[in-house]
Order: structure tokens, then sequence, then C-alpha cells
């Protein structure tokens, strides 16, 4: 039988962890403690992903907010697909964000037991299930490793928030690629997860963090 790890024990223990980097400690200091707080629901969170897409944090939260209310306070694959596409777009979705939510529904209502699989599985094998959905790229399963399934050391190196955060916390003259961000958030491992989140709350508000 699995048993679930409570994320609010991982983060303990990470903000441990995370001294060895000075800087974060700093930063952990002034935040206090990590309130991430996975849903492990996979469908809506793939969903609110989709949505952050390329937008910024509270166009996302206010377009999601509309989402959730033509489905009636629920987003799930069958009460998405209960609604026609036009209505999503009505919400604030682009027509390749419509599609990719609703190829998602159909995955989901097709797939028995998809939620609970995703939940056991790796990182990898979850890459290789959705990955292939159009419109799901590596940044979306990134926020749904962390979000959704509280996979503890994910780094969404194609995140501008977190780039950004990074230029900051190490006073960088430029912006981190993809590589240069690897190596700076490796002492960070195996709690890449509660770092990043870290520092998302120095630049503002995080999802399922409570009040911020």
């Amino acid at each position: 039988m699995w048993l679930m790890i409570p994320f609010a024990a991982i983060a303990l223990k990470a903000q441990t962890y995370l001294q060895v980097d000075s800087r974060l400690t700093t930063l952990m200091a002034r935040v206090g403690p990590c309130t991430l707080s996975p849903s492990y629901r996979v469908y809506p969170a793939l969903v609110q992903a989709v949505v952050g897409q390329l937008i910024s944090t509270a166009a996302a939260r206010s377009i999601h907010a509309r989402i959730v209310s033509a489905v009636g306070g629920r987003v799930t694959p069958a009460r998405i697909m209960a609604i026609s596409p036009e209505a999503l777009q009505a919400c604030g979705l682009t027509w390749g964000k419509v599609a990719s939510i609703r190829n998602a529904a159909e995955l989901f209502r097709n797939t028995r037991g998809l939620n609970k699989k995703l939940l056991v599985a790796d990182q990898e094998s979850i890459r290789e299930i959705l990955l292939p959905l159009k419109g799901i790229g590596p940044w979306t399963i990134d926020m749904l490793l962390m979000f959704a399934l509280g996979k503890p050391d994910v780094l969404p190196t194609g995140d501008l928030g977190i780039r950004a955060a990074v230029q900051t916390l190490c006073g960088l003259p430029a912006l981190p690629d993809a590589k240069e961000l690897t190596a700076i958030a490796a002492p960070w491992r195996p709690y890449r997860t509660v770092a990043c989140w870290y520092l998302w709350r120095s630049r503002g508000f995080v999802p399922q963090s409570g009040a911020t």
C-alpha cells in the first residue's frame, strides 16, 4: 500500500538542509516556513498549469477563477467536457489552451485510475505519459510535479520567475540560462522544489500556500 509522506514534513526537513546555501538561509529567515500544500488532484492542477503558461500570475488567477465558476466550482474532466470550447475561450483562454485542457480531459476520462497512477509514478514516467499531449511542455509538467504531486526535487529551468529570483539572490548581471541555473541549484538537491518555493515567495504570491 502506498503511503504519502506529508509535504509539510518534507518542507521542514528541507528548510534545515537548504541552510547549506547561506543566501537561501537569509531568504528563508525573511519569508518564514514553507507552506506549499500540494493538491494531489492531477487534472485540476494540469488545468491550472496550462492556464498559467506565458501569462502573469495575476492574469492566471483571474482566468482560472472564471473557469472554476463556469464549471460549477469544481474542475473535473467530465465538467470541462460538458461545457463548450467557446465557453472556455470566453474565460480568457487562447484556443490552443482550450484544446490542451480538453485533450487532457479526454485522456483522464478514458484512462481509468490515471490520477492514482500518476501519484505513485516517478518523474520520468509522468513525463512520458503527459508530454505527448498537445500544449503540455516541460514547464507545465514541472508545475504539475510541484503543485499537484508534491515531488520534492523539481527545478523548472524554464520559469521566468525562478530565473529572475536567482538573478537577484546571486547578484547576477543577467538572467541565468538553464545550464547556469542547474549549476547554481545543484547544492539544493534533493529539495529544489522547496528552494524554488522560497524563490517565488521572494517575489510575491505563490498558489496553494495560504495567505500571502
